[in-house]
């Protein structure tokens, strides 16, 4: 998994501390009975804007946004069978953002947060995944959820996988031939791109809208929906539905790490597979 190995290194990097036990927040894990089934029910659940029976807390209740509430509910939402979320970092996480002078809220129309998708094609004869990068877009009164981003390996395959070819180029004097040298160049489709201006980066949602109007790509199935969230000041987390017996499941925080809002793009690229 890709975003795993990422966070664990993140983990390792900025986790100095040594991990250690810090007990269950809820004290009696019974009450927790009803698994976390919908997007929407975590927020809430995250917020403490819906109580353990899964009805919903408003402004005014006692129990709405309370922070040993909240502090009981973000402790069960973590995948506890995942060992790289160590006690420490859900911990310090819990702390800052239930921290009474400045707590911190997941908002659903808040931006910052898109869906991972992995969908099955039939594409040349194989059946293969295409990932699909979705976020929320306003739409007159409302809201949509966009294709904003899409990764396909066979088409990161046909760019710039040619390093022998990183120092061609067109000589500046080629005005003075009619640019007739550029036969040399369409002679070798597989390197044309270097010739290309620096800042080209192959459009893959192009490519993707082309081979399926011509009907190359034949949609199969969904395969895998995980979450990632950025909205939060200084940290990430993904989030994915585990099915299971017992108290830990529904959609869950499957990773996590602490990253410096200046450093976040790098993860950005990272998960839209653009390093």
């Amino acid at each position: 998994m890709k975003v795993s190995v990422f966070v664990a290194a993140w983990l390792m990097l900025l986790s100095a501390v040594k991990a250690q036990e810090i007990g269950s927040y809820l004290g009696d894990e019974r009450f927790f009975y009803a698994e976390t089934k919908q997007i929407n029910q975590f927020f809430r659940r995250f917020n403490a804007e819906e109580d353990l029976e899964g009805r919903r807390l408003y402004e005014g209740d006692e129990h709405y946004r309370h922070k040993s509430y909240r502090t009981s509910y973000i402790n069960m939402l973590f995948d506890r069978e995942n060992a790289s979320i160590t006690d420490t970092i859900k911990q310090q996480f819990i702390r800052e953002v239930t921290e009474e002078s400045s707590p911190a809220f997941l908002n659903y129309y808040g931006g910052r947060w898109f869906a991972e998708v992995d969908a099955r094609f039939a594409y040349e004869g194989q059946s293969q995944t295409v990932v699909l990068f979705l976020q929320l877009e306003k739409e007159n009164l409302g809201i949509k959820w966009v294709i904003n981003n899409i990764y396909f390996y066979p088409f990161s395959e046909m760019y710039y996988t040619d390093s022998s070819a990183m120092n061609k180029f067109l000589h500046p004097m080629s005005h003075e031939l009619d640019f007739m040298n550029l036969v040399k160049v369409f002679q070798e489709p597989e390197t044309v791109e270097y010739y290309f201006d620096e800042s080209f980066r192959p459009d893959f949602k192009t490519l993707f809208l082309y081979e399926l109007k011509k009907g190359n790509l034949k949609f199969e199935t969904i395969s895998a929906v995980s979450f990632h969230f950025f909205q939060l000041n200084d940290w990430y987390f993904q989030l994915k539905e585990f099915n299971r017996s017992g108290y830990n499941t529904g959609w869950l925080i499957s990773n996590i790490a602490r990253i410096p809002e200046d450093q976040k793009d790098m993860l950005l690229k990272y998960i839209y597979y653009e390093d």
